[in-house]
């Protein structure tokens, strides 16, 4: 039977080929045949249930489709592509720094082998994030970055003697990544990992932190975290937890001062203290990093998304010289991992280049204005049925809904306003390019309300 896609010889013949739409593409249609068929897309079944958009290009902070959806052609995008690219699509300066290391080299391994790009980026981490990181280990994605944090602090222990210190604290409502250890520190109740339970290193989890930037730290829950800590420390090797913001487990803005707490007391217990920015670094809570709002520095920390503006995929964890040290120290003088495109000249470069343009800009006035503007464009939402709560940190703005939000509904109407989001669980959130404008951000305010009006 001739196949719909590859013709009457099927796809496993010679001189088979896609069908095409002009100059040799794929037509939109074709396309999402193709997608359904083979690709599987994050947090989704296989076969997909939803039909995906289909995009062409992009550039500032504007997503050009295949075809129209709901009467555009373009979508300004409320997400940085999962809060990745800050600088917008298509950025001059990130393109000729792409360009200009393709030129010389997109990859070298980096066993053994070292070059200007990684050692330049892990100067220049050492020298914005807080004071005492002195050490950088790139990697490939932000799970990655967490895995490698969990890693140094386990072997450090190991170094030191105390192999009885294996387990992690963490408070509830959190999420780290989607790899093992990762998995293990996400909220363990009602998140997408609770399938895993049983099979996850069991760590100890503090409630969930009261709610409220400016609040002042709840008594209450300090004598909490104190107990757990206290009555764990022999077997904790660290406390993980994102710092000022819970991202993708619940959207949850908390005190800067738990920060404070945390610190104090691992350092009073003998426990390590991770802090996990892969969301928050780089401006988006208002602070360049979300540790700066308590001015406490980490044992170690971990970076990720808008590392590199957006444009590919690298992460890093850093730590102080005490951590490597100690695993300096020990039986197995070597933190042993070693992704193959770890330190990746061409990601390097980008990132290089993401982080002198941020530096070079006036970034917090910029996340100061569109955080006003989110203020203001989703006071609206508060007046909504349904609508649990609203909420503006930063770049990031949250509307929560009181029950699970439709998705499919939710999206189409962002997508009637000629904004794209990306809605989940019971919330509808966004976090725009720093380079929206004004009328973009009205744009994003009226499309997540239309999402919880209508999701």
């Amino acid at each position: 039977m001739p196949d719909p896609l590859y013709g009457a010889a099927g796809p496993g013949s010679a001189g088979a080929g896609p069908r095409s739409g002009g100059s040799g593409s794929l037509s939109p249609a074709d396309l999402r045949a193709l997608d359904r068929q083979h690709v599987w897309h994050p947090y989704g079944p296989m076969p997909g249930r939803q039909e995906p958009l289909v995009v062409s290009s992009a550039s500032g902070v504007r997503l050009r489709l295949a075809e129209p959806a709901e009467g555009h052609h373009e979508l300004v995008d409320g997400m940085s592509s999962w809060w990745s690219a800050v600088h917008g699509y298509n950025h001059p300066v990130l393109n000729e720094a792409a360009r200009g290391q393709l030129d010389r080299m997109s990859h070298v391994m980096f066993g053994g082998l070292t070059h200007e790009p990684a050692v330049r980026l892990a100067a220049k981490l050492v020298e914005i994030t807080p004071e005492g990181l002195e050490h950088v280990f790139l990697c490939d994605s932000g799970s990655v970055s967490v895995e490698v944090a969990v890693k140094m602090c386990l072997q450090y222990w190991r170094s030191l003697g105390y192999a009885g210190k294996t387990r992690l604290l963490t408070w509830r409502g959190g999420y780290h990544g989607d790899t093992w250890q990762p998995m293990a520190v996400c909220d363990p109740e009602g998140g997408m990992h609770e399938l895993w339970q049983g099979h996850l290193p069991k760590q100890v989890f503090a409630d969930v932190p009261p709610a409220g930037f400016d609040a002042e730290p709840d008594p209450e829950y300090v004598a909490h975290l104190r107990a757990l800590v206290s009555a764990h420390a022999d077997e904790l090797a660290a406390v993980i937890v994102e710092p000022v913001v819970q991202g993708a487990g619940g959207m949850r803005f908390h005190s800067p001062g738990y920060l404070r707490v945390l610190r104090e007391l691992c350092d009073e217990y003998g426990v390590l203290l991770v802090l996990d920015e892969i969301a928050t670094g780089f401006g988006r809570t208002g602070a360049m990093f979300a540790a700066d709002h308590a001015g406490v520095t980490p044992d170690v920390l971990c970076l990720g998304k808008a590392l590199t503006g957006g444009y590919l995929t690298m992460a890093a964890t850093l730590c102080t010289s005490r951590v490597a040290d100690g695993i300096s120290r020990g039986e197995v003088p070597v933190l042993a991992h070693g992704p193959t495109f770890m330190g990746n000249p061409l990601a390097a470069s980008v990132a290089l280049a993401s982080i002198d343009l941020l530096l070079g800009s006036d970034w917090a006035g910029e996340v100061k204005r569109i955080g006003a503007g989110l203020r203001e464009g989703l006071a609206p939402a508060a007046a909504l049925p349904g609508v649990r709560d609203v909420r503006v940190l930063g770049a990031i703005g949250v509307v929560q809904l009181d029950h699970e939000v439709d998705m499919a509904a939710a999206t189409r109407a962002a997508v009637r306003e000629g904004v794209w989001l990306r809605p989940f669980r019971d919330l509808v959130y966004t976090m725009p390019p720093y380079v929206s404008t004004d009328e973009d951000v009205a744009r994003i305010g009226r499309a997540v309300c239309a999402a919880a009006r209508e999701g």
